[in-house]
C-alpha cells in the first residue's frame, strides 16, 4: 500500500510542478514577461563588461564585471588550477592589480548564475518593473535580480553574491555604446559572431553624453552580512514601453482542456487510493487485488479481444454475398 501511495503522490506532485519548472529553467532574455507584458533583450546578449577601479597609491585595483543575460560566460583562456568563474556564470568578476607596466590577475569569482553544481546556488532570477523614487519620477524600465554566485574570502569562508541590473529606458541608445573592452576575453556566442560585435558609437544629435557607456557600475556593496551585492545600470531602448509586446490575456491561464486533464487525473487518483484503502482494511487484499474492481480490470484484455473479434466478424460477414446470413 505504501508503494502504491508513493507512486500516486509523486505523479500528482510532478503534474503540478511541470508548468512551473518548464517556465523557470534558466534566463530567457528574449521572453521576459512581467505583469502580462513581454520584453525582448536578446540583442543585448553576449559578454558585456564594466570596470570599477580603486586607487591604492602604488597601484590600481581594477575589478571588471562581465555579464551575459542570455547564456553562461565562458573564458577564452584559463589556466588549469585557476579558481575563476565556473561554467554557468551569468555575471563574473575579475580582479587585477595594475601598474604602469604590469597587470596581474589576482582572482576571479562568480556573482550570479546557475551554480548549484559548483558549490554555489541557484540563479533565482527575478524581474520587476522599476518604480519611481526620489527625483527620478519619470524613470522607466525593468530590474533584474540574480543570485547563485559566491566569493571565497581571505579567511577561507564563502560568502554569497547577488547582482542587480537596472535596465533604464533610453530611446537614443541601443545598449552597446562605449562598452569596455576587457583584458580577460570571453567566448562570443555564434549568433553574435555573425553580427558585428563592435560597440556602437552614438551620434551627437542622439545623446548629449556621447562618451558615457550604456552599461555603468553603480556599487559593489560588501557590507551586508548575508551576501555581497553588485548593482549595475544599463541604458537601452529595449527597456522602453514602446518595445513591449503585450501578451494575450488568454495565455495567462490554463485552458479548459488542461483543467479537464487535471480534474480527471485527480479524480482517478482519488478513486484508486480510496478503493485500495478500503480493499486493504476491509478484505485484507494484497497486490492487484488492492485495486477497485480488480476482477473487471483482469478481464479487460479478454473483453477487448472478444470485442475486436466480433467487429472483425461483422465486417467480414457484411462484405459477403449473403448479407451476413449463413446458409441453412
Amino acid at each position: 500500500m505504501r508503494t502504491l501511495w508513493s507512486h500516486v503522490h509523486s505523479a500528482t506532485i510532478s503534474l503540478f510542478l511541470f508548468h512551473y519548472t518548464a517556465t523557470s529553467l534558466g534566463l530567457a532574455c528574449d521572453q521576459v514577461v512581467v505583469d502580462g507584458s513581454k520584453w525582448n533583450f536578446s540583442d543585448l546578449g553576449g559578454p558585456r563588461s564594466v570596470m570599477h577601479s580603486i586607487d591604492e597609491i602604488v597601484s590600481f585595483k581594477n575589478t571588471t564585471f562581465t555579464i551575459d543575460i542570455c547564456q553562461g560566460l565562458v573564458l577564452e583562456e584559463r589556466k588549469s588550477g585557476e579558481k575563476l568563474c565556473p561554467f554557468g556564470s551569468r555575471v563574473c568578476a575579475m580582479e587585477r592589480i595594475t601598474t604602469e607596466n604590469t597587470s596581474i590577475l589576482e582572482r576571479g569569482w562568480p556573482i550570479a548564475g546557475e551554480l548549484k553544481e559548483h558549490s554555489g546556488g541557484h540563479m533565482d532570477e527575478k524581474w520587476q518593473i522599476l518604480k519611481p523614487s526620489g527625483q527620478e519620477d519619470d524613470i522607466e524600465g525593468l530590474r533584474l535580480e540574480m543570485s547563485g554566485g559566491f566569493l571565497i574570502r581571505d579567511d577561507g569562508k564563502k560568502k554569497s553574491q547577488k547582482a542587480i541590473v537596472d535596465f533604464i529606458c533610453d530611446p537614443t541608445r541601443f545598449g552597446n555604446e562605449n562598452l569596455l573592452d576587457p583584458e580577460d576575453k570571453y567566448v562570443q556566442p555564434k549568433l553574435k559572431r555573425k553580427k558585428s560585435v563592435q560597440t556602437r558609437q552614438p551620434k551627437d544629435d542622439e545623446n548629449s553624453d556621447t562618451q558615457s557607456s550604456s552599461l555603468t557600475f553603480i556599487e559593489y556593496n560588501q557590507n551586508l552580512e548575508e551576501f555581497d551585492t553588485l548593482h549595475l545600470s544599463w541604458k537601452t531602448k529595449f527597456a522602453c514601453a514602446s518595445t513591449i509586446e503585450h501578451k494575450d490575456p488568454a495565455e495567462k491561464h490554463w485552458g479548459i482542456f488542461t483543467w479537464f486533464i487535471i480534474v480527471g487525473f485527480l479524480s482517478t487518483a482519488s478513486f484508486l487510493i480510496f478503493g485500495s484503502w478500503m480493499n486493504y482494511y476491509r478484505y485484507g487484499a494484497r497486490g492487484l487485488d488492492l485495486l477497485p474492481h480488480s476482477d473487471t480490470i483482469r478481464d479487460i484484455p479478454y473483453l477487448l479481444k472478444d470485442w475486436i473479434r466480433r467487429v472483425l466478424k461483422t465486417i467480414q460477414g457484411g462484405s459477403g454475398s449473403r448479407g451476413g446470413y449463413a446458409a441453412v
